[in-house]
């Protein structure tokens, strides 16, 4: 029997050829915004109503990112005979710059480097920016998935101690459920949030669990922005209860309009004022990068061989809790 797969949206026709060349021979694929009325299997991050309900048979529909967007979980209730899995393919990219943003906070590495292309050395004299040790520290990383294991095995090799918040118990000391994340803020000389934008997520870190970090704490968020009250951050490090943030996501993103990229602040507050703050515009998946593409595609040759050969499908969706 033939699987038929359909990708909603137009890649780069050479990642469609490596695609192609992952697939088993069941497996049948095309590509473009009609999807096909045989179509198995769609590929798509933010699908049309038109787009779920033009196959009877459509059983999966295959998110090419992680995360589920909120007008495609608002569809999905619609479509109950649809399984949704998604794609963790940049969740070492995404690790990797949460350690860049740890690194340039706890180092001052910004204003350093600002003053000091001017030949102004006196950064380095200057006792009101200390640097960070992060040797024996303890990093706590809300979020315990696959990119904040990867996180904490690389803090863990820096010499310090990780705990994982995690949705629910796990049975590892080093690891605790979310329940209990007021117990462990109080150790958290780093604080990392890798968690989905999730409605029970959604102002998970405010002016009471501000208090509750150590003065001198760093935050570095590679997850969703909402899960930070905004106000609460921006307050944080203007008294410098913070030492830093790092922040690859925003509570404010441009429209679709190319105008709109050159000329869109991220947020209501004015972080950009302050010199503690490390902002990155949401690079942290390196998207267009070819190695992320092509590990885009071997995420999909697997999720989509997996459910032509009637196996279990990596990376199912809740779509009642939204990841």
């Amino acid at each position: 029997m033939t699987y038929n797969a359909h990708i909603g949206y137009t890649p780069d026709e050479h990642y469609v050829t490596y695609l192609r060349e992952q697939l088993t021979d069941t497996v049948r694929l095309t590509v473009g915004y009609d999807v096909p009325d045989d179509a198995h299997a769609l590929v798509a991050g933010r699908p049309t109503r038109e787009q779920l309900a033009a196959s009877d048979g459509l059983r999966l529909l295959l998110i090419p990112w992680a995360g589920l967007p909120p007008p495609t979980r608002a569809l999905l209730p619609d479509f109950p005979n649809v399984a949704v899995h998604n794609l963790h393919h940049n969740a070492a990219a995404t690790a990797e710059m949460a350690i860049t943003l740890l690194m340039a906070c706890a180092r001052q590495i910004i204003p350093a480097h600002n003053r000091f292309i001017e030949g102004d050395w006196t950064l380095r004299y200057d006792k009101r920016y200390k640097t960070v040790v992060l040797s024996g520290k303890t990093a706590v990383v809300l979020g315990y998935g696959e990119i904040g294991r990867r996180i904490g095995a690389v803090c863990n090799a820096l010499g310090m101690n990780i705990i994982g918040v995690r949705r629910s118990e796990s049975g590892n000391p080093n690891e605790v459920a979310v329940a209990r994340l007021h117990e462990v803020l109080p150790r958290a000389s780093v604080l990392f949030i890798v968690v989905p934008g999730t409605q029970d997520a959604t102002a998970l870190i405010g002016p009471d669990e501000f208090a509750l970090l150590p003065d001198g704490a760093i935050l570095v968020n590679v997850g969703r922005a909402a899960t930070v009250d905004e106000a609460a951050l921006y307050n944080a490090l203007a008294s410098r209860k913070l030492h830093a943030a790092g922040m690859d996501v925003w509570y404010s993103y441009p429209t679709k309009d190319p105008a709109s990229y050159s000329n869109h602040r991220p947020s209501e507050q004015p972080f950009w004022e302050l010199p503690n703050v490390v902002m990155s515009p949401h690079r942290g998946g390196a998207l267009y990068n070819p190695d992320i593409e092509y590990a885009r595609m071997d995420g999909m040759a697997r999720a989509i061989n997996a459910a032509a050969n009637g196996e279990a499908v990596p990376h199912p969706v809740d779509v009642e809790r939204g990841y």
